[in-house]
């Protein structure tokens, strides 16, 4: 016999892993996944928890499921996977790993590992094959856009070095969506795959755990405030005035300076959490006193903490990255204005996998076979 909790209805999260799943195992739904297998809903949860709380790695390994079950699922062609590591570089110190991950339709997206002193891990995730936002010092931008990635397929990055650590008494502590892509133009699938991650059923991590970065799309920042406000939000903005940003970010033609900073007042004042300013430190650019003194008028009185990020060099971008002193004396501005400011420490530069740095370089958009 059943008890009630062990054939309790799925949770969101589990729903949405189900869906995408067993549709992709040739399923419409999963009452048709039940009817097939003739099995009830507690068979389903357990292969949920294994998956994603458990991280098993091979369809066999799940032995709380019969062996005819498991059986059928590995004949039908039952894949625990999304996506699939086409190529793995870690960096000379041992602390970053970089994974170039291939899509079941032959698109690709990268993600990394940052393995800090301490216990600190974070997984840098992509939401995107590519991105349609053309930042001017991204490589990600500057390759094209392929297509958004569906909430398992994002979710499955984390899941893929979770297991990676798991097998070195390790987990991960925090998740940042600064990977490929505009996290909030792909909305649905990134607030999917948030419901993944921090289900308390399944992989279990803290939503104060998780930041999501966006270029600065006005009407999705209201909508996250709404929808996941203990999520930390962080904002690219990268120039103080209208003038220097649309030419780094030609999505502030849309939203400009003024309508981004009301966006970033509602949601503060909805969720009472303070909002991180990444800023890209390029020579000769936007770094000099003027800019750092415009950007703490601009900053002032609001709960901002400001990440001074360290331009890495991409293959085609025609920048270069500002002097550490320098970047030193534009903290020093901003802190004499009593806005918290830190400096980013980077991390896994020479396998192109810092901040801005990446882009799969077989994605077929990247290389015009589409």
């Amino acid at each position: 016999m059943v008890s009630a909790a062990t054939d309790s209805a799925p949770t969101s999260a589990q729903s949405i892993w189900l869906e995408e799943k067993l549709r992709r195992a040739g399923f419409g739904d999963v009452d048709a996944f039940l009817r097939a297998y003739g099995v009830r809903t507690y068979r389903t949860n357990q292969l949920y928890r294994a998956v994603t709380r458990e991280l098993v790695d091979d369809v066999e390994a799940i032995s709380v499921l019969p062996h005819e079950i498991r059986q059928r699922l590995v004949e039908d062609g039952f894949e625990l996977e999304s996506l699939w590591p086409v190529v793995l570089q870690r960096s000379g110190d041992g602390q970053t790993t970089k994974g170039l991950f291939r899509l079941g339709d032959g698109a690709e997206v990268e993600a990394v590992l940052m393995e800090h002193y301490g216990e600190r891990t974070t997984v840098c995730i992509s939401s995107q094959a590519g991105c349609a936002y053309q930042c001017a010092f991204c490589a990600t931008g500057q390759g094209g856009f392929t297509r958004n990635l569906e909430a398992i397929e994002i979710f499955d990055q984390a899941r893929y070095f979770a297991r990676e650590l798991k097998s070195r008494g390790k987990k991960i502590t925090n998740i940042v969506f600064m990977g490929q892509g505009e996290p909030l133009a792909n909305a649905d699938a990134v607030m999917g795959a948030v419901a993944l991650l921090t289900d308390p059923h399944g992989f279990a991590l803290g939503h104060r755990h998780i930041t999501i970065s966006t270029v600065g799309l006005v009407p999705e920042i209201d909508r996250f405030a709404e929808r996941y406000g203990q999520v930390n939000l962080a904002i690219s903005l990268h120039a103080p005035t209208d003038v220097q940003r649309s030419v780094l970010m030609p999505v502030n033609r849309r939203y400009p300076l003024e309508a981004l900073i009301a966006a970033t007042d509602r949601y503060i004042a909805r969720t009472r959490r303070k909002v991180f300013i990444e800023y890209v430190m390029l020579a000769g650019v936007n770094d000099n006193e003027e800019t750092a003194r415009a950007l703490a008028a601009l900053l002032r009185g609001r709960l901002y903490h400001v990440n001074l990020i360290p331009y890495n060099q991409t293959p085609d971008a025609s920048f270069a990255g500002t002097a550490e002193g320098r970047i030193r004396s534009f903290q020093k501005i901003l802190e004499s204005h009593h806005i918290p400011t830190t400096v980013r420490v980077p991390m896994g530069r020479d396998i192109a996998a810092a901040c801005g740095q990446l882009q799969a370089e077989t994605q077929p958009k990247a290389h015009g076979s589409r």
